[in-house]
C-alpha cells in the first residue's frame, strides 16, 4: 500500500509559478509510474503530467505543455510538479497518482483508472 500527501498549492495571480510536492510515506517511488491531475469545481478530473519509472519518460496535456514540468526529486519518495505562468483556467484540485510496478514500466499512463494510490489533492487557485 502506497499513501501520497500532496503539498505547495496556494492562491496565486495569472503568470505566477506554484511547485506542488507529492511525498510517500514509507516508500520509494522509484519503481512506480507517477502522475498529475487536477479537478476544476463542476469539471471531470483530467490529466495533467505523467512520468515513468523506468527512464523518466514525460508527458503532458496539451493545454499545460511548455508550462509545466513532472520531475522526480533527490528523495526517492518525492515528485514534483512545477507550474509556470499560470491560467485562471488552471485552478482546481491537484492529485497525485502512482502506479504499481509492471513489465510496461518505460510507459507514461494518462487514464486515471490505470493508476492504483491518490492522494488527496492540494487546491490551486489562480486569479486574473
Amino acid at each position: 500500500q502506497v499513501q501520497l500527501v500532496e503539498s505547495g498549492g496556494g492562491s496565486v495571480q495569472a503568470g505566477g509559478s506554484l511547485r506542488l510536492s507529492c511525498a510517500a510515506s514509507g516508500r520509494s517511488l522509484s519503481s512506480y509510474s507517477m502522475g498529475w491531475f487536477r479537478q476544476a469545481p463542476g469539471k471531470e478530473r483530467e490529466f495533467v503530467a505523467g512520468i515513468s519509472w523506468l527512464g523518466s519518460r514525460t508527458n503532458y496535456a496539451d493545454s499545460v505543455k511548455g508550462r509545466f514540468t513532472i520531475s522526480r526529486g533527490n528523495a526517492e519518495n518525492t515528485v514534483y510538479l512545477q507550474m509556470n505562468s499560470l491560467r485562471p483556467e488552471d485552478r482546481g484540485v491537484y492529485s497525485c497518482a502512482a502506479k504499481n510496478p509492471t513489465v510496461t514500466g518505460a510507459l507514461v499512463y494518462g487514464r486515471a483508472r490505470e493508476y492504483d494510490y491518490w492522494g488527496q489533492g492540494t487546491e490551486v487557485t489562480v486569479s486574473s
